[in-house]
């Protein structure tokens, strides 16, 4: 069973159907017990950096997070819940992440349009079982106006271009983040929850 931890970042609805849909199962819950009975927990989220850690802190979430990340349990953060991951946030002002991955999370550009929203293209940078049957140029669909910055190149998986190279899929060890919305991406975004789903089992 995978935990969705379910804090009022967004709608994760379609997240828990594309899970149905590839045969994982998986239940919403902001339940510490639950979260830590799970074979796998997926950190989804839309909306504010700062927002989601204070509901994250105030369900009393981030610990038991960064305890089973430290524990080896296979963990994937969902466009803000993968910038939720890193250290530090400079959203409208300067926040403190959950400090998984090193790395810090700033607005894309003004050379291109903001919100990055719509459909971009993937190019792989190592080997993961994470790309199992997902090839190069595969387009999975964003919708984000921060991205992460600094982050360790040896966690690089997949990039997308967007006024400048924007880490798409990272990946260290147990943690796992997707910048992108797999839930949203078709058959390539399916096939990458599958390969999740298959790392945890």
């Amino acid at each position: 069973m995978i935990a969705i931890i379910d804090y009022g970042a967004g709608n994760i609805k379609s997240l828990q159907f594309a899970c149905q849909r590839i045969g994982l199962g998986s239940c919403l819950t902001t339940d510490n017990r639950t979260i830590e009975e799970a074979a796998g927990i997926i950190l989804p989220g839309v909306g504010a950096f700062k927002d989601a850690m204070n509901a994250l802190d105030k369900q009393r979430l981030t610990g038991t997070i960064q305890q089973q990340a430290a524990a080896g349990k296979p963990l994937l953060g969902i466009c803000l819940g993968m910038q939720l991951f890193y250290e530090q946030s400079f959203e409208n002002g300067s926040w403190q992440g959950l400090g998984l991955l090193k790395g810090n999370v700033s607005r894309l550009p003004d050379t291109v349009k903001v919100p990055h929203m719509g459909w971009n293209t993937l190019q792989h940078h190592r080997k993961s079982r994470l790309l199992n049957n997902v090839y190069q140029n595969e387009y999975v669909y964003f919708v984000h106006s921060y991205a992460v910055t600094n982050g360790n190149t040896e966690d690089l998986v997949s990039t997308s271009e967007y006024g400048g190279t924007v880490p798409a899929i990272v990946q260290s060890d147990n943690i796992i983040g997707m910048q992108f919305h797999p839930e949203k991406s078709g058959k390539t975004g399916l096939q990458l929850l599958k390969n999740y789903g298959e790392m945890v089992s």
